[in-house]
């Protein structure tokens, strides 16, 4: 299959696109909008220039990418053929089809206690949340020819865009680590009794991916067509031998209002895995013709990143469930995850003899196809520390992407034994700036660009189809012309204050966050975003070419989406505490002892007694199925939340009163007198 770039020689990316040439004489240059070469200085400056102007040369010579941050001129893009739309179904699978996401997946039942089940859920929806926003980012590859985070200029302006770029880079090696950290993990394991350390096979793996994403887009989309096969055989064959140990019965661990934040917080960890794609899905499209249909490159991208995300999630989810059933897998996740994968190959504990050295090679195919999923990730991190500024733009993309690799190489060596806590704090973290950006990239287009509404703006454009018609790509690297961003940059801080109230960590937990359940829920993806775009619907007053006052229609538009915002915020706000808070009583105590469960209990236990109308009655009272199950108990007035044990029938309750022991009395209302009332509670056993 011919690869989908252009041919040699036929004003190609590999003949024209250096940045070396002069963008004041060459022909091909966008308005001067190309990068300028280095100024000629003295000294150790002006040897690194040169060493540098000759390495672009060489990369040149052979037909290897050298062009960095500069923009993809229409004439400079590749033809569209039926193998271009492939390409990016091929892409994202070998991107995700990769040991970084079954890892990912087994935290839903090992730190979750989520069942299969409810874990496989909020893992596919986590996956296409994400994936449309990916998806979405990538159509504007080839409708602007420039690289994902040069489009967030238009929106942010010069500066503020830094920030963003920042962000980026940092996701970006940190992912990077994390995959060589499960490289090392895995190829450890595989090694007569551990033999090969961690460091050597993360350093081995680094140097792989360095070569594959340095030398250019044309060397790693060549890797990238065919890297996803070995990777689905392998799993495929994974799945086989260890489907039979998946433990499809048991429930999600707690009390129901701490299964309803661990579904929350997990759903957003496999959201937050997929939606930082967005933050360089462009720059892998960027020679794709302006022609190339959007709904297309959309639809293609989002079924391969749904398909591949949610095939290695749940493969991670039912390792980790059998985690309690089989011995080799507890053992074996006690040492890495990585071993955890390396013993769902070689622990079979089916009837047929699966052989154990094949075994093993097919966990050294998975270790090896995590290079897949490190090389975008490097090659943007080239691309994005030009983005940084002019003077950035003068070093060689090949430059700053050994220096990236430099980087995640030290932190995975550094961090390697700590994996479950990266992923846990990193991952969900890492991804509340991205959604934040896309709000505001969304409202501007579909709502102060749109074709349909009123156009803000003016200047030379392009003859641009559909999505990006009223971009003006050409002042890219102009910072007086693009807009001052002072609106997206207000509404990004007001994003990340809402993020800090509702986001769930282990070292630190909002106060939104922490109403539901014992270990809190991670909600900023899914309301922080609602403060941002109600801040951003202010955004005119940032374009250059704005003039007061409002006319009427822009007047009612402003008040309309703010209004919309507003009332979305409320709603979701209202729906955190959907039947977690089931019902509404007086709290009491009592005198413990023998209770209609059968047990002995004393004042000092967390216990609980309810009414008749709830506990219900049968000829055996000690075969109530409510008795020994838990309730989590609220008090609105302390803020305060415990949990107690069923245990006993209150003869005297009024149907939603419940009677508790003196020491949980104390907790829950230290200041009570014996009687509160307006106690919140609920428990699966009990409806709520």
């Amino acid at each position: 299959m011919p690869l989908s770039l252009p041919p040699p020689g036929d004003g190609d990316i590999r003949r024209k696109s250096s940045p070396l040439r002069n963008p004041d004489t060459d022909s091909t240059s966008d308005s001067k909008e190309d990068i300028a070469a280095p100024a000629a200085n003295s000294g150790l400056a002006s040897k690194l220039a040169a060493y540098s102007k000759d390495f672009e040369r060489l990369l040149i010579k052979y037909n290897l990418e050298a062009r960095g941050v500069q923009r993809v001129l229409p004439h400079e893009s590749h033809a569209l053929t039926w193998h271009s739309y492939l390409q990016p179904f091929f892409f994202w699978c070998s991107f995700n089809l990769a040991a970084q996401n079954v890892t990912l997946g087994m935290l839903g039942p090992y730190i979750y206690g989520l069942s299969f089940r409810d874990a496989s859920i909020c893992a596919f929806f986590g996956s296409l949340i994400g994936s449309l926003a990916v998806s979405y980012v990538a159509i504007f590859g080839p409708v602007s020819g420039h690289r994902t985070l040069i489009f967030a200029r238009y929106t942010f302006g010069w500066y503020p865009s830094k920030l963003l770029v920042i962000l980026e880079l940092i996701v970006l090696l940190g992912y990077s680590m994390i995959d060589l950290v499960i490289a090392g993990q895995i190829l450890s394991a595989v090694s007569a009794h551990g033999s090969m350390s961690l460091v050597v096979g993360i350093v081995v793996v680094a140097i792989i991916g360095w070569l594959i994403s340095t030398f250019g887009i044309w060397v790693f989309h060549a890797y990238q067509r065919y890297a996803f096969i070995p990777q689905l055989i392998a799993y495929s064959i994974l799945y086989g031998v260890s489907s039979h140990n998946y433990d499809l019965s048991t429930p999600s661990q707690g009390d129901s209002r701490t299964v309803i934040g661990n579904r929350i917080s997990f759903l957003s960890i496999t959201l937050a895995a997929a939606i930082t794609y967005a933050g360089g899905a462009a720059d892998y499209f960027v020679y794709y013709p302006v022609s190339t249909p959007p709904i297309a490159l959309f639809s293609i991208s989002l079924v391969s990143l749904l398909c591949s995300f949610t095939f290695t999630y749940c493969l991670g989810i039912g390792l980790a469930s059998a985690i309690p059933t089989v011995p080799a897998y507890g053992a074996a996740n006690n040492v890495t995850q990585g071993a955890l994968i390396v013993a769902g190959f070689t622990e079979s504990t089916s009837p047929g003899n699966f052989n154990a050295g094949f075994g093993k090679f097919l966990a050294v195919v998975v270790a090896l196809g995590l290079i897949a999923n490190l090389a975008p990730p490097t090659y943007s991190s080239g691309i994005d520390f030009q983005v940084l500024g002019k003077n950035f733009q003068k070093i060689p993309r090949v430059i700053w992407n050994s220096v990236g690799v430099v980087i995640y190489t030290v932190c995975a060596l550094a961090g390697r034994d700590h994996l479950a806590e990266i992923f846990t704090n990193f991952l969900a973290l890492m991804g509340y700036w991205v959604i934040i950006w896309l709000g505001i990239t969304l409202e501007e287009q579909f709502f102060f660009r749109s074709r349909f509404g009123f156009r803000l703006g003016t200047g030379d454009r392009e003859s641009r189809r559909g999505w990006g018609q009223t971009y003006d790509w050409t002042i890219w690297n102009t910072p007086e012309k693009l807009p001052h961003g002072i609106a997206a940059f207000m509404a990004f801080l007001v994003g990340w204050a809402g993020a800090i109230l509702c986001m769930a960590q282990v070292w630190y937990k909002g106060p939104i966050a922490s109403l539901v359940g014992e270990y809190g829920a991670d909600q900023s993806f899914f309301i922080h975003h609602r403060e941002t775009l109600q801040i951003h619907n202010f955004h005119p007053v940032q374009h250059r070419s704005f003039h007061l006052p409002l006319s009427l229609f822009e007047t009612l538009r402003l008040l309309f989406t703010t209004m919309l915002s507003l009332t979305s915020t409320l709603a979701s706000l209202l729906l955190l505490i959907p039947s977690i808070l089931a019902y509404e009583g007086d709290m009491t105590f009592y005198s413990t002892g023998m209770g209609s469960c059968g047990w002995m209990s004393s004042d000092n236990d967390d216990i609980v007694a309810l009414s008749r109308e709830i506990m219900g009655s049968g000829g055996d009272p000690n075969k109530n199925p409510k008795c020994g199950t838990k309730i989590g108990i609220w008090n609105p007035q302390t803020k305060t939340e415990h949990y107690a044990t069923i245990v006993d029938t209150c003869q005297g309750c009024a149907k939603y009163d419940i009677d508790v022991s003196p020491a949980l009395f104390k907790k829950v209302a230290p200041n009570g007198d014996g009687r509160v009332h307006g106690i919140d509670w609920g428990g699966p056993s009990v409806g709520g």
